[in-house]
């Protein structure tokens, strides 16, 4: 047995590049869509909840109790050109761009928002922004946790199984 069969850790992925968490605190390429956690620049104790969708680039941007982003109306906010630009950091400008389903001969965060602006997507709706944020949340929770190498008891959902000798 391995010795990352024996470990109740998974080796994760490094970022592109080193990315400052201040401003964009969480980002994913999860269900379909790029979304995260974007930080006010003019409120510290709030928070948007931004997506944009692969394909159509449908955009979404509200805050964490779901009052609309005043940006958003009919082109990408602020916080949307910041989650593209923290998501390129963090997964490469590849990736992003695939995820997408972006065509952009030189993918970079400017590139990939102007390219996707320039289609004139619709306005998606802000349905995922509840489960986003409470992913996020729960991310956090984690961070609280003295590192340890013992079995989390919420991460085990699979049956126990017989050791092997």
């Amino acid at each position: 047995m391995s010795d990352r069969e024996r470990s109740s850790t998974e080796r994760v992925v490094p970022p592109a590049r080193p990315r400052k968490l201040a401003k964009v605190p969480f980002v994913e390429l999860a269900d379909g869509r790029l979304q995260g956690v974007v930080s006010s620049g003019s409120d510290i104790a709030r928070v948007y909840v931004s997506s944009v969708e692969a394909g159509t680039y449908a955009f979404a941007c509200s805050t964490n109790n779901n009052r609309p982003c005043g940006g958003a109306r009919g082109s990408f906010c602020n916080h949307i050109r910041a989650l593209i630009t923290e998501a390129v950091l963090q997964y490469g400008a590849e990736r992003v761009a695939r995820y997408l389903k972006a065509d952009s001969a030189e993918p970079s965060a400017q590139t990939l928002a102007a390219d996707m602006s320039a289609t004139r997507p619709p306005q998606g709706d802000t349905k995922a922004a509840a489960p986003v944020f409470s992913r996020f949340l729960r991310h956090l929770t984690y961070l609280e946790l003295a590192p340890s190498t013992e079995p989390l008891p919420e991460m085990q959902w699979f049956p126990p199984t017989r050791a092997v000798a």
